[in-house]
This record gives C-alpha cells, structure tokens and sequence, in this order.
C-alpha cells in the first residue's frame, strides 16, 4: 500500500517524542533509516527553531505553526533557515473579551497569570488555568480532553476567524484560518507538484480537537499512533 509513497509527514509530541522531549537516540537512527528511502517532512504545531532544537538538529524541513513558517534544513550549515515567516494581525481586546465570556459561562474563573496568551506568530493560546498554572494542576486538568471537548463547539463558533485545537492537557489552541496541518500540507504538495497520494502522514492527535485530526479525517494516507515509544514498529511497514 505505500508503493507510491515519496514523503512521510509526521507530527512530533506524542509521535516521535514525549512532550517537549529530545529525540532518542533509537528514533534518530530510525528516522536515519527512512530518510535513505523517502523525503521526510515535519508538521508542527510550534515554531520551526523549537521543533528543530528539540530533533537535536536532525536534518529535516519543518513546517511550524500549522504552516505559517517554513524551515528549510541547509546542510551545509547544519542548521535549518527559515524560508516562509507569516504573522497574522491580532485583535487582542477582542479575544479578551471573548475569553472572558467562556471563563464567566463555564466557571472558569481563577486562574494563575494571564488570561490569555497570545504567540508572535498571531496564533493564540487559551490557557482555562492561566500562564503561570502549576505544571501538576495542569497536567490533572483534563488528561483525556474530556471536559474541553464537551465544550468544543462552542470555542469554535465564538473563536470564528480562527482553526481551534484541543491542546496539552488545560488549554485551547487557535491558529488564524486557514491554517492547519491539512492547509499547511496541503499548499507543501502544491509548491512541490506532489499527489495526496505521494504522502503519508504519521499523528497521535487525531480525536476532536487535536491538530492532526483535519489530516486525518483527509484523503491523505494516515498512519495513528497512540504512544510515542511504538513509532519503530508503526513504521516496519514503511521499512
């Protein structure tokens, strides 16, 4: 089935590494090994330098904030340039206001640090316990998005303008339309005279909300993962 296979896409957290997490020296070497036979690209949520820093500068193009930046690996340099850098304009009275209007209808009223957190790229963060919650209320937020998915819909219609993600493990992430992961990939086939079917793409986040979910639900080839730790076995295939 991946006989016409020229590109693996992938996301990174919870794919190829835990949160945040240096890659390993095993998906390296795997990672090694299936560059040797396709093109491989990185889909990202985040921004290009961080991603990179955090492949521990393996040599791979990455596409950041759901593809409004663009990194480009320079082997000469060992380093990746940044070839696309968009910022979206950012109301951010607005967005306050309509993040106040969720906290006062949910009950979410206490919170440490800002209500808001809004990225240079224009990109925003609703963070339901605030910037400076503590890392253990967070992660005991809402582990499996339950909570945050009931309520879904509704960030949805109040945040319009904006493509909007189930993130981490408290918060809700918002990229200005039409940027997501299938937009992002998408416009890479066109740049680059590639078919949907020429790619795969490899993701954990693929359940309502989560930032794979709109290749996912694509006509892109689609390989889930739930754990990190089984990548080398979800990619024999691929081998």
């Amino acid at each position: 089935m991946y006989k016409d296979i020229k590109v693996i896409a992938m996301d990174l957290d919870g794919t190829l590494t835990q949160h945040k997490t240096p890659l390993s020296p095993e998906h390296r070497a795997i990672l090694t090994a299936l560059s040797k036979k396709y093109k491989l690209l990185m889909v990202g949520a985040g921004q290009v330098l961080r991603i990179f820093n955090q492949l521990e500068k393996f040599p791979i193009d990455i596409i950041g904030n759901y593809g409004m930046q663009y990194g480009k690996y320079n082997s000469e340099k060992g380093e990746i340039d940044i070839v696309k850098d968009i910022v979206a304009d950012c109301d951010k009275e607005l967005i306050a206001q309509k993040i106040e209007m969720l906290r006062d209808k949910y009950g979410f009223l206490e919170y440490a640090g800002e209500s808001v957190e809004y990225h240079p790229s224009g990109c925003v963060t609703f963070p339901v316990l605030g910037t400076k919650a503590k890392q253990e209320d967070k992660l005991s937020f809402d582990p499996d998005r339950v909570r945050r998915r009931k309520i879904y819909d509704d960030v949805v219609n109040t945040f319009s303008d904006y493509c909007v993600f189930v993130g981490g493990s408290s918060s809700f992430d918002m990229a200005p339309k039409p940027y997501n992961k299938y937009y992002a990939l998408d416009l890479y086939c066109k740049e680059n005279s590639l078919s949907h079917d020429e790619v795969v793409y490899i993701g954990d986040d693929y359940g309502l909300g989560g930032n794979d979910e709109s290749v996912y639900k694509s006509d892109f080839n689609y390989i889930t993962i739930d754990n990190y730790l089984d990548f080398p076995k979800v990619i024999e295939a691929l081998l």
